[in-house]
């Protein structure tokens, strides 16, 4: 209450401070551990995050393991394996913030998307809500042989087809359309990952745990969805807290305002945010924030691009998509976060054949402090460590690529 009653005094709050929220919000406030990283660290990360994206490019590192890695450090990726797969589950995939890992309660806040595949899907998706008989035999298939992959469905179900480039992306050929609104619907989960990293589809009842509470209605499911958003942020306009988890706009306004009547939101100006910003009645507000940490394009503190701008003043566009010859920065570039700052990214690749971690371009940010090379460097190499990899090269791409490799050594 004291907390609180601070903040009811104090209208507005600076660029500054807000960046120290957020940070601390997620996570990025707490020194690492000096030990072994557990399944405890990733039940405080999750508890601050409430999500973690996941995404299939492996040029580096796979989306959803870098997230516990920024803030804890060097840890056994076979605990975010564990946490997926094996029970009790922690985390189940579902379409949160795009394809996430979630807990399951989080899952079940959901529910209403799920009632809405046959409209909201992608187009593939939403062309098979009507297939009925493929979905009969799909499912029937998962009931009688699960988990399996959409390989393994496709091979069962449509022996005559053989996948070809046509099929790469969202150029789903039916089967894998069908698993997808499934999927999207709620009638079929992930029950792991196959080491290509294809999705075991399974039924739910045999993945995850029985619930103990009551299905939440919709407005419910908002006003939980939001405060998880909420808490996650620390500080954020309504927009951010919508964004979190792509919730329609219709039901975002009412949930902010119960949220904000039972004193869980705290409506405060900020002169980061053009819209009016809400904090968080549990958000921490530390006077300094220290650490460092490269970033996961598709990581929750950067992956709302505009509102990574308007806090650090970070422009970021992931150039995955771009053509070569049009990247600015490169093609897989991290953030490198030190203390309270965005100041630099660089361009990493893992060459597993050659063990090195590779620099494709290093660039810092106007105003970046002196030490940013060797502590990038440091990071670096913490990082080549957690992979595997035995050695940093840095190529001669971007300003800041010279004075990285004399820090590198």
């Amino acid at each position: 209450m004291w907390a609180m009653s601070i903040v009811a005094r104090q209208k507005s709050i600076s660029t500054a401070a807000a960046r120290r929220v957020a940070l601390a919000a997620q996570g990025f406030d707490a020194e690492r551990p000096a030990g072994k990283v557990t399944m405890r660290h990733l039940d405080r990360m999750l508890s601050r995050t409430g999500l973690i994206q996941i995404d299939s490019v492996n040029v580096l590192a796979r989306a959803h393991l870098m997230p516990l890695y920024s803030r804890s450090g060097p840890y056994d990726i076979g605990l975010i394996e564990r946490a997926s797969s094996e029970d009790p589950r922690r985390l189940v995939e579902y379409w949160a913030h795009e394809a996430s890992l979630i807990p399951p309660g989080t899952r079940r806040l959901l529910t209403w998307r799920m009632e809405r595949a046959h409209l909201d899907g992608w187009k593939s998706v939403r062309s098979a809500a009507s297939q009925i008989g493929l979905l009969a035999a799909v499912l029937a298939e998962i009931e009688r042989e699960g988990p399996v992959t959409a390989t393994e469905v496709g091979a069962a179900i449509d022996p005559g087809h053989i996948p070809d480039k046509s099929d790469w992306g969202w150029n789903w050929p039916p089967v894998k359309s069908a698993l997808e609104y499934l999927f999207w619907a709620g009638r079929i989960t992930s029950a792991s990952r196959s080491p290509q990293f294809e999705r075991r589809y399974d039924l739910p009842e045999r993945v995850l745990p029985a619930p103990d509470l009551p299905e939440p209605d919709r407005a419910e499911s908002f006003e939980r969805l939001i405060e998880i958003s909420a808490r996650a942020h620390g500080i954020a306009t309504a927009g951010c807290l919508r964004d979190y988890f792509r919730l329609p706009a219709a039901g975002v306004k009412p949930a902010i305002a119960s949220l904000v009547g039972d004193g869980r939101l705290i409506p405060i100006g900020c002169e980061a945010f053009e819209a009016p910003a809400y904090l968080h009645h549990e958000a921490k507000r530390p006077r300094r924030v220290e650490g460092r940490a490269l970033l996961s394009p598709f990581d929750p503190l950067v992956f709302e691009r505009a509102r990574t701008e308007s806090l650090f003043g970070f422009r970021y566009r992931i150039e995955i998509y771009v053509p070569r010859h049009k990247r600015v920065h490169g093609y897989y570039v991290l953030p490198f976060l030190l203390n309270e700052a965005l100041v630099a990214r660089v361009d990493l690749k893992a060459d597993r054949e050659q063990s090195l971690l590779r620099v494709q371009g290093a660039f810092a940010e106007a105003g970046a402090p002196p030490e940013t090379a060797a502590e990038l460097a440091a990071e670096l190499e913490t990082m080549a460590g957690w992979l595997g990899l035995d050695a940093i090269e840095v190529s001669g791409n971007g300003p800041l690529a010279g004075a990285l490799t004399k820090a590198v050594g």
